[in-house]
This record gives C-alpha cells, sequence and structure tokens, in this order.
C-alpha cells in the first residue's frame, strides 16, 4: 500500500506540476498590471444593468436600465440608446450629447448595478465551482480566498488558464497562493480576464482518497449492505413489505 501510495503521489505531481512556467507567461498573465487594479474600465454588455443619475432631469434620473438583446437601453425623452461595449464614462458623455438637444449642459452619471454579461470560471475539489460575474476588479487571491477552500485544496499549486484569443495561444500559469498569503508576495496576484479557468487542485492525499472511492464504488452498496446491522436490514425489509401492503412475520429489535 505504501509503495501503491507513493506512485500515486509521484503520477499525481507529474500530471500537476507540469513545466515551468516561462517568462514571456508570466509576462503575459501580469501586463494588466501595469496599472491600477481600479483603472480597469469594465465595458457593458448584455445583459448588465446600470443605473443613472442626472439630479436635473426627472425623465431619466434613478433609473435602472437592463441591457436589451439588441444591445439597447430605453429611455424616457431620449427613446433607445445604444450602450453596448462602451465604459460607464463613455455612456455618461453619450447621454450627456443626447440631452443636449432639450437641456443647457446636462450632467449624467452612470455606474454598473449588476455585472452579468463576461464571466471567469472557478473549479474547486472541495470547495465552491462555477461560473462568476466578471467585474475588471477580480484578483486570483479574491477569487481563491472567496471559494471555501479546505485542506484539501492545494493552494501551492493554483491554475489559471487563459484560453485562446486572436493569435494569442492559450497559457496556463501556476500559483503558489499559499506564499502569497504567508510571505506577502504579490507579484503573482494576477488580474483575471474574461473567461479564464482557475483550477484549485486537490492536495496528493486528497487526490489518492479520491482515486480510491472511484475504485470502490461500483461495489460500495455490496460492501454496506454486507457491513450493516443485522437488525437494520431486518427493519429495512419489514418496512419494504409493509408499504406494498404485504404481511411477514418477520420480527427485529433494536440493541438497548
Amino acid at each position: 500500500m505504501r509503495i501503491l501510495a507513493l506512485s500515486f503521489i509521484a503520477l499525481y505531481a507529474c500530471l500537476t506540476v507540469g513545466c515551468a512556467v516561462s517568462n514571456k507567461d508570466m509576462l503575459h498573465f501580469l501586463r494588466e498590471h501595469e496599472h491600477d487594479v481600479s483603472a480597469i474600465e469594465y465595458r457593458v454588455g448584455i445583459p448588465d444593468t446600470i443605473g443613472i443619475s442626472a439630479p436635473q432631469i426627472v425623465e431619466i434620473d434613478g433609473s435602472f436600465q437592463r441591457i436589451q438583446p439588441d444591445g439597447k437601453i430605453n429611455l424616457e425623452l431620449l427613446g433607445e440608446v445604444k450602450v453596448t461595449d462602451m465604459t460607464a464614462k463613455e455612456i455618461a458623455a453619450k447621454l450627456e450629447v443626447l440631452l443636449g438637444r432639450y437641456y443647457v449642459e446636462p450632467k449624467v452619471t452612470v455606474k454598473l448595478a449588476s455585472y452579468s454579461s463576461k464571466k471567469y470560471y472557478v473549479r474547486s475539489e472541495s470547495g465552491s465551482s462555477g461560473p462568476r460575474p466578471y467585474t475588471g476588479r477580480d484578483t486570483l487571491l479574491d477569487v481563491v480566498m472567496g471559494s471555501g477552500i479546505s485542506f484539501l485544496d492545494w493552494t501551492s499549486r493554483v491554475k489559471v488558464t487563459r484560453p485562446a484569443y486572436g493569435d494569442e495561444p492559450a497559457r496556463t500559469l501556476t500559483v503558489n497562493v499559499d506564499k502569497m498569503i504567508k510571505e506577502g508576495d504579490w507579484t503573482q496576484n494576477i488580474l483575471l480576464e474574461p473567461n479564464d479557468i482557475v483550477y484549485i487542485p486537490p492536495t496528493p492525499i486528497a487526490w489518492i482518497g479520491q482515486r480510491v472511492r472511484e475504485l470502490i464504488y461500483p461495489v460500495g452498496p455490496a460492501i454496506q449492505a454486507y457491513t450493516a446491522p443485522a437488525y437494520i436490514r431486518d427493519a429495512d425489509y419489514v418496512y419494504s413489505n409493509n408499504n406494498r401492503g404485504g404481511r411477514t412475520t418477520s420480527q427485529f429489535s433494536a440493541p438497548l
């Protein structure tokens, strides 16, 4: 068993560790950190929701608009306005220009009320997995710490895969989040992009446990039935017969 466990660990390490990350790949993932995270400009899409503030313009002040499938919002006084692939500031500027027909120097502020058009993806063996709304301010540390990780997660080998786009090939980066937390090393706290995939793998021991469960899964029911106390099996038999309307003379008594 010891040899088998060591073999499992060696195999898992080979599959998980892979090749060393090149400087080129690291620069590709970190290029977004050439500016502050707060400076990221989110471009709205379908079906994001925006909130509009314009205290001097009662027709639109305080309204919330969900972007429709045609990429437009429908505002009183202005009608349909196309806003997809624009930032909040650009939408505000566009509305100010359109409102200039009716008001002198109108002032409009636009904020994102919900992020629904863009997503990134998280997979964790013990924590929460699935798509997450992309906000433009999502860092790797935010994602890992918000995924409900446990001792079963190998947080020193977190993988981030960025799908191929245009001439850029798909890339995968392995990040030691443990080091980031323990030593305050933020050099690899990358800023996620839409469609990024974050994979938090299980530790070698947790991985072995999963493989063992897979091996015994087909015979699990038989083992459970064989090892269950006799009085429980008898009780199940009596209950099943009674619910079918049958009669049985089987008796059982639970131990005190």
